[in-house]
């Protein structure tokens, strides 16, 4: 039987097992999708090719990169990997399809929205913003707004000359013009401290997107929704990104169903 899996610690939080099993009873798929506690990421290694292949969260996703004999472009850019395939020769390929999962959920809501020649802002420097940022090198611009500026700066650097720093202190400058606003922080998650932006300054054909999904619906999205801009919200990015991750692991190209989105939030 195919196995594969999500690796990370802590990891009892993910909801990648409640998807991916979903989807292996939907399309009658004689494999299994377990989470696995992972410390160690070595030790994990020495047997990863046990697996059709496997997702990577927090610890991991920097770290597993050594261990890995080939890489998308959209995980060389992101610097991080959150899916990993064991291929037919054994070789290890790893890639990240967060950022294609972000893009893919923002088209879903908004199918006007056009990446090409669009001014994208981004809120956080973190690993989902370096996702996110990786398959959006198509924007005309992106305007990064970061606490960090080395984590910043390094990003500019893997992303290209179209990535715009902007320090956090100015992150209202950044809306005019804006045609997709991303929150990737964790400002807004449960136990976490708001996100303080007043969206009035931008244009109304934007998109507001939250990566958070923990509240389903965050302050950021509730007052994006009120001034009538179409949002995008961080279960439906949770969604398509283990779309791809699937089709690697198990060769089908599964669908995001009402009963799925329910069943997961």
């Amino acid at each position: 039987m195919t196995k594969a899996g999500v690796i990370g610690f802590p990891i009892n939080h993910s909801k990648s097992p409640t998807i991916h099993n979903y989807w292996l009873k939907k399309y009658g798929i004689n494999a299994s999708y377990d989470k696995y506690e992972v410390r160690e990421i070595d030790r994990f290694m020495e047997n990863a090719r046990d697996f059709a292949g496997f997702n990577v969260t927090v610890p991991h996703k920097t770290a597993v990169i050594p261990f890995l004999d080939d890489l998308s472009e959209q995980a060389r850019k992101a610097g991080a990997v959150n899916t990993v395939v064991v291929r037919s020769d054994g070789t290890l390929y790893g890639h990240n399809t967060d950022g294609i999962g972000f893009v893919a959920n923002v088209s879903a809501r908004n199918p006007a929205f056009a990446l090409k020649n669009s001014v994208v802002s981004v809120l956080g420097t973190g690993g989902a913003a370096r996702g996110i940022c990786a398959a959006m090198t198509e924007a005309a611009e992106i305007r990064l707004v970061y606490r960090t500026l080395e984590k910043a700066q390094s990003l500019k650097k893997a992303i290209g000359d179209n990535v715009v720093l902007v320090p956090w202190a100015d992150r209202q400058s950044v809306l005019k013009d804006t045609d997709l606003l991303a929150n990737a922080t964790t400002l807004g998650m449960n136990g976490f401290d708001e996100l303080d932006i007043d969206l009035t300054p931008l244009k109304p054909s934007a998109t507001v997107a939250d990566l958070v999904y923990a509240p389903l619906k965050t302050k950021l999205l509730e007052q994006a929704e009120q001034k009538g801009f179409v949002t995008a919200d961080g279960l439906g990015m949770l969604l398509e990104q283990a779309r791809p991750a699937f089709r690697a692991f198990f060769g089908v190209l599964p669908e995001i169903t009402d009963e799925l989105r329910a069943l997961v939030a």
